[in-house]
């Protein structure tokens, strides 16, 4: 069931559009900024307000590889894997933020604290190496910076 927030904030992007099912992917957003992620449960509840099929829905949220249609932290980690990070150091970011957090790409941490994931690009080649926690873009990572930007997620 939608809350009222949520069915608020769906109301607000719908006014912005010529139809209503086209404000199915801020509709989807809505639901996880408030729950993490998108249940099959709150999927459906979605669809039913937008007057779509739970299928049509679905094949757009799977679309989007940042809707999320399984639990995440309350932190996502993007990893450039872009030929630019590839090439500034990529692997030894990735490998150091696996040892640090013990865990591989698409897992949570224990602590429900960080969820971490590739991305193809961020969109920075030119300060690759590059990394996106949440909000938040990190260009030129260097190794030694990783203790200090993981700190500011509590």
């Amino acid at each position: 069931m939608l809350s009222t927030a949520e069915i608020h904030e769906i109301e607000e992007a719908i006014k912005v559009v010529p139809v209503k099912k086209a404000a199915c992917i801020e509709a989807l957003k809505v639901v996880q900024a408030h729950r993490r992620w998108i249940s099959d449960e709150s999927l459906k509840d979605v669809a039913e307000y937008m007057k779509m099929t739970a299928e049509e829905l679905d094949s757009v949220a799977t679309f989007y590889n940042m809707l999320f249609r399984k639990p995440v932290g309350r932190h996502i980690i993007l990893v450039c894997d872009s030929v630019s990070c590839w090439v500034m150091g990529y692997d030894k970011l990735r490998d150091q933020l696996i040892q640090k957090l013990g865990i591989k790409y698409g897992q949570t941490t224990p602590d429900d604290r960080f969820t971490l994931l590739p991305n193809c690009c961020l969109g920075t080649c030119d300060t690759a190496p590059a990394m996106m926690i949440d909000d938040d873009l990190y260009k030129n990572v260097r190794i030694d910076q990783l203790d200090d930007i993981l700190k500011k997620y509590s």
